[in-house]
This record gives structure tokens, C-alpha cells and sequence, in this order.
């Protein structure tokens, strides 16, 4: 006689289909923004020069330059991993503009008076995000390997990858959704994001090593979310690449530092309707 399995507990069924149905909105959103690159494929081309000019002409020249990159690594193999978080700060810092013209044409209201919780609005287009910057990352690492950059091709590495620049773009372009919910005009959302990305950029290690900047700016650098990606990204992406701080650190600041954007963000997006 086969023991029969006990059924789960109402709670945890509840719990399930709670679940279930948070994960179906935030990919629902997810898929109406992702669905905007099927009709402006162009956008794609045009975001790929960046990176291209970045690292054919910056990299080439500043290769030339001793001490830029820590000892045994190829300055363009170091530059590599920075350009990569570059071309991923570039694509979500400039996100909340998207919410403007979704609130100027009426979308955004469809999006509110939806069954959607906010926290599920906010991450279904962080997401979306993550998904653009994985299309970067693509043209940024194919271009790497034709460098001669030494990429891994690990598949754990490359996973990883993947993970941090979904979590990366989720990041920044949430922040931009915040700046967009408080300033609500594209002339002055436009302003105020020429004004943060450089300073987010150049106060990183993107491009030079943190030992080699001043005690200030290397304060500055530990303070901001971008050295963290930068760092676990060249050590996932380069085979002889290291974390500084360590992968656990770098995960755990960008997963802390999103999570506390997406409470901030779901508090205001309500608000951006008004």
C-alpha cells in the first residue's frame, strides 16, 4: 500500500501563487519594454560606437602609458572590463527619460492603474534594462576578443557576468527612475544626468586602478556602486583578472544598494502621475 503525500499547507499554496503572480507582472513589464528594441533596432547600432571608440582609440593610445594598469595585465585587458560597466552605466542612467514621455503620452497611467504593485512596475523595468545592457555587453566583449583581450570563456564566468550586469543596469536605472519621479521635465532630467554620469564614471575604477588615485577620490570611489560592478565584472570577464574586494562584497554592495533604490523608487513612481 503507497503512502500518499501530504498536501502542502493552504499558507504555502498562498504563498506560491502570490509568488507566481508578482514574478508574471515584473517579466509582464519587462516584455512591454523589451519590445521597444524590436521597433528601434537602430539604437542598438548607435549605443555600439561608443564602446568601439573607447577602446580602439583611448585604449590603443593609453596603452602606451606605464603604471596604468596593474602589474602584469595588458592596460587594454584592464580597460576592457571598464569600458564593458561604461557602456552599461550609459544605457540605464538615461532610463528615467522613458518614464517622462511614458507619463506625457498617457502610458504611465495605464502602468499605475494597473494590478501591478509598484515594487513590481519598478523591477519589471529594471529588468528591461538589464536585458538592453546584455545586447552592449555582447558588442563590447566580441570586441575585446578581436583586441586579443584574454576574455574568459568560462560558462560559471560567464553566468556571472550576466548577473552582475543585469544587476548593474537594474541599479543605475532605477536611480534614474528616482531622478525622474523628482524633477518630471525631459530638459532638466536631461541636465541633471550629463551633470552625475561623468562624476559616477571618472570616480570609479574604470579606467585606472584605485591605487594610483588620491586618497579622495579613492574615498569617493569606495562609495560608489559602479567601482563594485567594475571590479567583480574584471574578474569574471578577464582569465587573469582578480576582485579587489571580492566577489561576495561586490555582489552584496550592488544587491543592497538596488534593493534600497527599488523601496525609494516604488514610493515615488505613484507619484509621478500626478
Amino acid at each position: 500500500m503507497s503512502a500518499c503525500r501530504a498536501a502542502p499547507p493552504a499558507p504555502m499554496v498562498d504563498l506560491l501563487a502570490a509568488v507566481s503572480t508578482y514574478l508574471r507582472q515584473v517579466f509582464g513589464v519587462c516584455a512591454a519594454e523589451v519590445q521597444k528594441l524590436r521597433h528601434d533596432p537602430f539604437e542598438l547600432f548607435t549605443r555600439a560606437i561608443q564602446p568601439v571608440i573607447w577602446l580602439l582609440l583611448f585604449g590603443e593610445v593609453m596603452a602606451q602609458v606605464r603604471g596604468l594598469a596593474p602589474s602584469g595585465i595588458p592596460y587594454i585587458d584592464f580597460l576592457s572590463a571598464g569600458i564593458l560597466t561604461q557602456s552599461v552605466l550609459f544605457v540605464a542612467i538615461f532610463y528615467g527619460i522613458a518614464a517622462i514621455w511614458e507619463r506625457d503620452l498617457g502610458i504611465l497611467h495605464r502602468y499605475l492603474v494597473s494590478p501591478a504593485p509598484r515594487p513590481a512596475l519598478v523591477l519589471g523595468k529594471a529588468l528591461s534594462a538589464g536585458v538592453r545592457a546584455l545586447t552592449q555587453a555582447v558588442v563590447v566583449y566580441a570586441l575585446a576578443d578581436l583586441l586579443q583581450v584574454a576574455v574568459s570563456r568560462q560558462p560559471a564566468h560567464l553566468v556571472g557576468m550576466v548577473l552582475i550586469i543585469i544587476l548593474g543596469a537594474g541599479l543605475f536605472a532605477t536611480f534614474s527612475l528616482i531622478v525622474a519621479c523628482l524633477v518630471k521635465t525631459r530638459e532638466r532630467f536631461m541636465g541633471i544626468g550629463q551633470v552625475v554620469t561623468m562624476p559616477i564614471f571618472f570616480a570609479s575604477n574604470a579606467i585606472y586602478p584605485l591605487e594610483i588615485m588620491p586618497a579622495w577620490l579613492r574615498a569617493a570611489a569606495r562609495l560608489n556602486p559602479l567601482t563594485y560592478e567594475v571590479d567583480a565584472l574584471r574578474a569574471l570577464m578577464l582569465r587573469s583578472g582578480t576582485s579587489v574586494f571580492g566577489l561576495g562584497t561586490d555582489f552584496a554592495v550592488l544587491a543592497g544598494v538596488f534593493a534600497v533604490l527599488v523601496v525609494i523608487a516604488a514610493r515615488l513612481y505613484g507619484r509621478m502621475g500626478n
